[in-house]
């Protein structure tokens, strides 16, 4: 029983993998299959509705891996500067290292899909506010409102995800970097952290 859950396991992390690299319509299923070293008939098995119902679980699958990546960082500074200051480094370092979207965002799926898959889209609205509400949960924990904290939150999220897809298309990671920057003079002004 293990090396069938081992089997859709390694389906979904290469899909997840691929969908955020390379996007939905480029990622083909049998790459997928490829990849995982898995049968033909094992991605059927598990995913009896095709292509879509393996891009939801995979769309959790990198939103669980992003979110909790993010929520480590965090969790590691009292002071919520600091702490997304160190999520915008870290995945600055990531693209300078291989220039790949892989557990960073979703956003390649997300533009692809939306017009195309309502579920799809569904999804990837779920996870762009769960990494929105991970933000404010931390301005919140310092003191500022609920209302502040949310609109902040998703400030935040929106500069980071416009500022990877800058970053990935220039291969450089100036975006980031300058949005590192603001973030923490804009957080400043209303944490009056020192």
């Amino acid at each position: 029983m293990k090396n069938k859950t081992d089997s859709k396991e390694k389906i979904l992390a290469v899909a997840a993998s691929l969908f955020q690299i390379k996007g939905y319509n480029a990622t083909g299923l049998n790459e997928i299959l490829k990849e995982s070293g898995s049968p033909k008939g094992s991605l059927y098995y598990y995913f009896p509705n095709g292509k879509e119902e393996l891009a939801l679980e995979a769309i959790r699958l990198a939103s669980n891996s992003i979110q909790m990546r993010i929520q480590t960082t965090l969790n590691q500074y009292s002071n919520p500067i600091e702490g997304i200051q160190s999520v915008i480094k870290n995945m600055t370092e990531d693209l300078k290292r291989d220039n790949k979207f892989k557990d960073m965002s979703i956003s390649l799926i997300a533009l692809e899909t939306y017009l195309s898959s309502e579920s799809l889209r569904e999804a990837c609205k779920e996870a762009f506010i769960d990494l929105q509400n991970l933000y404010s949960k931390k301005l919140i924990q310092s003191g500022l409102s609920n209302e502040i904290a949310l609109e902040l939150g998703t400030l935040i999220q929106v500069m980071i995800e416009g500022a990877i897809t800058v970053s990935v298309t220039e291969k450089n990671a100036t975006a980031l970097l300058t949005v590192n920057k603001q973030v923490g003079i804009l957080l400043n002004s209303y944490l009056n952290i020192k």
